[in-house]
């Protein structure tokens, strides 16, 4: 991957101001889509991961791969530098795993947790160990009977090494909940409406390495604290770092892990492209050696809470000051920071129209309540989430 150049001074935070600066490049980036598999007729997931994966492999090669449990998959694009670029790379992973889905007899479908749960114990992958390792590290975690797993979406973006993937972490901060609204995605837990718009935010939050990074002065003591966290016990491996945000331990980017999979395809380009333009202006004001902003833990995990409460349709918080303010208004704050950097990529325009389409739906979540509301038939939602494409 080619690493990121500099961006722009904007804004310092959801209250902060505005500048301009000229861009010269943008970084490569890629995404990773966890799904659920699903029964035809039932439309209730369904262990048939590992003959998916077998079906998928000669079409998709190492780009898919197995999660935690047999009812889900994982897609992983190459590296890529533009939105049409991304856009082909997401379509022909998501046309090749229905595909294969369908030649294993289920569907796939794009949810934060699962509409209509798997029946019974759920199958931890038996050919890769790091999983039966968590199992055995993490009990309940793992096999309780209310865990029927999570399906994110991971955005990888290039940078030009740990430090500056550690230093980016501390800046992107206040800006990630505005992301997770915009992506929530998985308001129904084991058959009912759970409240809130991400109820995976709220599910995956039970393990006691997920959360908002830490700040930190700079990648030795990222490391070093991972490291005791490794030794304590508490971490299986560096890799189980779940953070919302941290630098990749495979490849040289950073990773943002906050939003819920999603099935329209323009909702997954518009959470990259966003998620690629903030670091962007973010980029310079670490460049340039300026303070990231100060945000209260509390706070910012308060925002982070409300924003998988309301998703798009309610409030959020502004993690500096404490305040509530309609949510779409801070991701307008988040497309604003994000500009200069998007229309340097020639994206700006998409990003626009994709939020304004966005933000008249109420995004993923209410899809899902007014696909319910319908009928009352949750096998109406599994139907409007499965992915064609």
């Amino acid at each position: 991957m080619s690493s990121a150049q500099q961006g722009t001074s904007a804004q310092q935070g959801p209250s902060g101001r505005r500048g301009e600066r000229a861009y010269a490049a943008v970084p490569t980036f890629g995404v990773e889509e966890e799904f659920y598999l699903v029964d035809r007729e039932t439309r209730a997931t369904v262990a048939r991961a590992p003959d998916v994966i077998k079906h998928a492999g000669d079409r998709l090669g190492d780009r898919i791969g197995p999660e935690l449990f047999t009812t889900t998959v994982e897609t992983r694009t190459r590296p890529v530098a533009t939105l049409d670029e991304m856009r082909r790379e997401l379509r022909g992973l998501r046309e090749g795993l229905g595909a294969a889905a369908d030649e294993a007899g289920c569907r796939v479908v794009a949810s934060g947790t699962p509409v209509i749960p798997f029946r019974g114990p759920l199958e931890i992958v038996e050919d890769e160990p790091r999983y039966r390792q968590l199992a055995d590290s993490y009990g309940p975690f793992v096999s309780d009977d209310r865990n029927t797993g999570a399906c994110a979406c991971h955005v990888h973006v290039a940078v030009s090494g740990r430090e500056e993937a550690v230093q980016l972490c501390n800046h992107l901060r206040p800006w990630l909940p505005a992301l997770q609204a915009l992506a929530a995605n998985s308001p129904f837990q084991s058959g009912r409406d759970s409240g809130f718009a991400s109820w995976r935010a709220l599910h995956f939050g039970r393990w006691p390495h997920v959360g908002p990074t830490p700040p930190f002065r700079d990648a030795v003591a990222y490391d070093a604290l991972v490291d005791t966290l490794v030794a304590s016990g508490m971490l299986q491996d560096r890799k189980h770092v779940y953070w919302y945000a941290r630098p990749s331990e495979h490849w040289p980017t950073l990773e943002i892990r906050v939003p819920d999979v999603n099935a329209e395809l323009d909702t997954v380009l518009l959470v990259a492209v966003l998620a690629r333009g903030l670091v962007g202006v973010l980029l310079d004001d670490v460049r340039r050696g300026a303070a990231a902003p100060a945000v209260a833990d509390p706070l910012l995990r308060a925002a982070h809470w409300r924003a998988a409460r309301d998703g798009l349709r309610g409030s959020g918080v502004d993690p500096l000051t404490g305040r509530l303010w309609p949510a779409p208004d801070l991701v307008d704050r988040l497309v604003e920071r994000a500009a200069p950097a998007l229309e340097a990529a020639g994206e700006l325009r998409f990003a626009r129209s994709a939020w304004h389409r966005l933000r008249a739906s109420g995004g993923g979540a209410a899809r899902q309540r007014a696909a319910y509301a319908r009928r009352g038939d949750l096998r109406d939602v599994v139907d409007a989430l499965t992915v064609r494409g």
